[in-house]
């Protein structure tokens, strides 16, 4: 399978087992997620269906169906002055890391996440990770500042850098954002919708 043959479809909570597959590992043994314990199936399906109602959460698949690595948005913060600014995470399962299921899951989310009238993505990074940053760049992620020891996790204090994608131009003042069950789906044609 090529890179770019890992297709994408919309999550749903039934794939709250497979994405625990790929997420408990991180938790438990690296600091990339400042989660300290990891979530259960039935909290990670209610995540994915929660987010659902107004965010994109996309899974990749291989040639098998299986699901291989994920990307979702979510509210960057809560007032409403942040309302069209969102933070972005995508992970991956360990051996098919490294193969642009990442830069796939992440440029459909980035496209969806324009159509649906939001201004910026923001992605927090676990400092050291150069294959985070890396991945971030390349689908078009600048740097915007680190937040210094502001994570404790596996008996260190972790720095956090913060990247920024522009997803749409500055001035005028912004369209409402269209919650994710409302957009229409066939301007994605590369993603497949229930």
């Amino acid at each position: 399978m090529t890179d770019a043959t890992f297709p994408l479809r919309v999550a749903s909570a039934e794939d709250a087992a497979a994405v625990c597959a790929i997420y408990i590992p991180i938790v438990e043994t690296t600091a990339i997620s400042f989660e300290l314990a990891p979530p259960s199936q039935g909290e990670m399906s209610r995540r994915i269906t929660e987010t659902l109602l107004m965010y994109p959460w996309l899974v990749a698949e291989n040639d098998q169906r299986r699901v291989v690595g994920y990307a979702y948005a979510g509210p960057h913060r809560a007032r409403a002055a942040y309302g069209w600014s969102v933070d972005v995470t995508a992970y991956v399962a360990d051996g098919m890391r490294g193969r642009g299921v990442s830069a796939r899951l992440y440029r459909a989310l980035l496209d969806i996440l324009r159509a649906q009238n939001f201004h910026a993505a923001f992605a927090g990074i676990a400092l050291p990770n150069p294959g985070s940053i890396a991945l971030h760049e390349s689908v078009g992620f600048t740097p915007v500042g680190v937040y210094r020891a502001v994570g404790y996790k596996l008996a260190a204090w972790h720095d956090v850098g913060w990247w920024q994608r522009a997803l749409r131009d500055g001035g005028a003042p912004p369209q409402t954002p269209i919650p994710f069950p409302e957009l229409d789906k066939t301007l994605f044609p590369l993603v497949r919708f229930p």
